[in-house]
């Protein structure tokens, strides 16, 4: 599975870089060297499993808005897999969410052959949600020292640059003319296009509804670039999906390390963590610490030991700094 995986140094090499999560053992019985999960990790994946079975309910309620967006109340099974670790969905989602709940839920065939698609049933078609920034909305025009006036929050949305970041005077008159522009919601029914000038500004702004609603109804308000790519056509998006992350650097952040490009919700970080966690986000982070351990913890309990056998042998001093460091 190296190459799938992309593990350019081999699967070898990958797994002895996490020694905290891999565990490489030899059965002599079967003269064959095995991985494993570490106690740690697994307990990190059961905890993960227990998060995610415990919130079934909100799980459906994503999956439901998802559909809701596209413009057939539909999308291929194939889409909803690309993005179901996203959305906090269980492995077995086919049978825990969809087939156990067949009054929201339905599979068709579709016209290729192997395909199938997910759609609504017809009583949950008419269903009416409110998207996440229009709460946002709400809570701002209510607090105590809103000094923004309401027709002007309208149709905004939060903004928030990164530190250091210069605006210049053009740029700042663009994004006040846009914030001021109506559009379309993310579950609303789009009508006809309009090619004028306005109407491709407006598409413009629903796409960014919709990617901004996709985000944040994303377990770590985060997505790969590619994968939301894959709903262009369900939702009705003309305009290149990284172009428009890149427009709007006050609410999307875009990182491109790597061969992967992933955007995330600016909105829902401050300082690198999450600012509204849940339990499937904090067991995920439990795992992210593991990884970050790497070997260098390893090597630390071993210089421990060492320490502790020099002991027994002959005092030393303590080094304070070093402990605190550790």
């Amino acid at each position: 599975l190296s190459q799938k995986l992309h593990l350019n140094r081999g699967a070898a090499s990958f797994l002895r870089k996490y020694p905290h999560i891999f565990h490489i053992f030899y059965d002599p019985n079967k003269f064959r060297t095995f991985c494993r999960l570490t106690d740690a990790a697994m307990r990190v994946s059961r905890q993960e499993a227990e998060a995610i079975n415990a919130s079934l309910d909100v799980v459906v309620d994503r999956l439901v808005r998802l559909l809701s967006m596209s413009t057939t109340k539909s999308l291929p099974l194939r889409a909803v897999f690309k993005v179901w670790r996203e959305l906090g969905l269980p492995d077995d989602f086919e049978d825990s969410i969809i087939s156990r709940n067949s009054h929201i839920f339905k599979l068709v065939d579709a016209h290729e052959p192997n395909t199938h698609i997910l759609t609504l049933t017809d009583e949950m078609r008419d269903k009416s949600f409110v998207a996440c920034v229009e709460n946002w909305r709400v809570m701002e025009c209510c607090r105590e020292n809103c000094a923004v006036d309401r027709t002007e929050i309208r149709y905004s949305f939060k903004h928030s640059y990164p530190p250091g970041m210069r605006l210049v005077r053009d740029f700042k008159a663009k994004v006040k003319e846009w914030q001021r522009l109506p559009y379309v919601g993310p579950y609303e029914e789009m009508g006809e296009k309009k090619r004028s000038k306005t109407g491709i500004m407006g598409l413009e702004k629903r796409a960014v509804a919709i990617v901004h609603e996709f985000l944040s109804l994303t377990v770590e308000r985060m997505v790969e670039v590619e994968k939301i790519s894959h709903f262009r056509k369900s939702f009705a998006i003309d305009l290149n999906i990284r172009d428009l992350f890149l427009d709007h650097p006050g609410m999307f952040y875009l990182s491109t390390k790597g061969k992967r490009h992933t955007v995330f919700l600016r909105e829902g970080y401050e300082r690198g963590c999450l600012i509204d966690p849940n339990p499937v986000y904090n067991a995920r982070r439990k795992l992210l610490d593991l990884v970050v351990l790497g070997r260098h913890a390893m090597l630390i309990n071993n210089e421990s030991r060492s320490v502790e056998n020099c002991q027994t042998q002959k005092p030393c001093l303590q080094d304070e700094g070093r402990d605190e460091s550790i």
